[in-house]
């Protein structure tokens, strides 16, 4: 079967996403689901393989491989799965990618889910590199993202430069969907969501009507930490 196949088959069969990240609270990730993860096709340690591997051992009941500018290792995973016994218990496999933009000025990454991969607007995004210009625009991508039928999520909004109250208002002027909510802002062993910047950000998805999610942002060798 084909890598676009595989891709086909596995959007079709997938739980939604927005049922799905409605869910999502402070004990969610990284023990049940995990939406913010890299491999070897982007800039983490591990082969796609090798990270589904992780998440069957540690039964995740799903999770999206998100490299930046890369689908990649999102398609090894899934020619992964095809591979498995039929009868062994396995993790939904979500597609994503982390992508670099501007927002209010300030460089940002916005995490798209669920999309349709070979859709032209997302095209100049899924090259293995960052976007300049008017494509590299906050609008731009979240656009793109949208007309690709998926979600977009402004990943670690407390990580940047700007405040993540300044950046939510500008996201949500763009269309945003969605807040990375519970993510470690430093190296916590075990990984757990920052509880300050939980809090803030909890407030603002609440104030402005926007999804949640969480993800461990794991670029090394264990999908149960940051690196």
């Amino acid at each position: 079967m084909s890598s676009i196949a595989v891709i086909d088959a596995f959007q079709a069969a997938q739980p939604s996403l927005v049922d799905i990240f409605q869910t999502i609270d402070g004990q969610s990730c990284p023990y049940r689901y995990n939406f913010h993860l890299h491999t070897c096709c982007s800039d983490g340690q591990l082969p796609p393989e090798a990270l589904m591997e992780q998440a069957t051992m540690l039964k995740l009941e799903g999770l999206a491989i998100t490299d930046h500018h890369s689908i990649e290792g999102y398609q090894a995973a899934a020619q992964w799965l095809q591979h498995q016994p039929v009868d062994q218990v396995l993790p939904h496999l979500w597609i994503g990618v982390e992508i670099t933009a501007r927002l209010a000025q300030t460089e940002v990454h916005v995490l798209a889910y669920g999309f349709e991969a070979e859709t032209p607007a997302l095209q100049p995004y899924l090259q293995g590199h960052r976007v300049e210009g008017e494509l590299g625009q906050a609008e731009s991508v979240i656009n793109a993202i949208h007309r690709s039928g998926g979600l977009a999520v402004l990943a670690h909004p407390v990580r940047y430069r700007k405040s993540p109250e300044d950046l939510t208002v500008a996201a949500v002027a763009l269309g945003i969907d969605g807040l990375e909510t519970y993510y470690c802002y430093k190296s916590n062993d075990p990984w757990r969501p920052s509880p300050v910047q939980t809090r803030l950000v909890q407030q603002l998805a609440e104030q402005y009507d926007l999804l949640q999610t969480c993800g461990t942002d794991t670029h090394g060798l264990d999908i149960q930490q940051r690196r």
